[in-house]
């Protein structure tokens, strides 16, 4: 799908800047540094979603808290999860999570020469006190909690029956589109409404 056909909001969403040794190491960008922008969290997942939308900007708040103006070091980071691998929509955060972080479990990189390592470095259904999700500088041991509470941005409520329309084939053309626009409203107010909101992207120390 080409950048053109998403929504204009993706463009105008939160940005992530990391610095990655490894991308600087072997060239593959000037001195290490990407953006990740909600579009890349999309095209990995094959969808927009709060949930899609929710895991980036904990991801954001978190490196915020613990970098302050410095550039979050990509492959420097644990991540601990408090649900298992494959309860509810673990998966899918997880996966934000490791594009932006580098963190994996036991499928990334494995290293050069002891350096660049990104295995064990994500963790499931661990004990946390506030949060979904904990992550922790390796070079520091500093660490923060996120979570986040979509309760303040409901979707519409014609949205569930929409669905359920468009799920069994029932929904027309002018159905299908509305259901559409209704979903990715509720995302482009997370997006851009609440990005910095602390009621909804809930950090604490950890």
């Amino acid at each position: 799908m080409p950048a053109s056909a998403f929504p204009d909001f993706f463009d105008q969403a939160p940005v992530i800047v990391m610095r990655d040794p490894l991308a600087d190491f072997l060239g593959a960008a000037a001195g290490g540094v990407f953006e990740y922008r909600y579009a890349d969290a999309v095209r990995l997942a094959g969808h927009s979603c709060p949930t899609v939308a929710s895991a980036f900007l904990m991801t954001r708040a978190a490196l915020a808290a613990l970098c302050g103006d410095a550039l979050p070091v990509r492959g420097e980071i644990r991540v601990d999860l408090a649900e298992a691998h494959d309860a509810g929509v673990a998966g899918v955060i997880a996966s934000v999570v490791t594009l932006i972080s580098g963190a994996t479990a036991d499928t990334g990189f494995r290293g050069l020469a002891g350096q660049f390592n990104r295995r064990n470095k994500l963790y499931f259904n661990q004990p946390l006190s506030h949060g979904e999700l904990r992550y922790t500088r390796l070079d520091s041991g500093a660490a923060v909690e996120v979570a986040a509470d979509m309760s303040s941005i409901p979707g519409a409520p014609r949205m569930g029956e929409l669905m359920r329309m468009c799920l069994a084939g029932q929904a027309n053309e002018a159905e299908q589109e509305e259901f559409r626009a209704l979903w990715q409203g509720r995302v482009r107010r997370l997006l851009l409404d609440h990005a910095d909101d602390p009621a909804v992207i809930r950090v604490s120390p950890a």
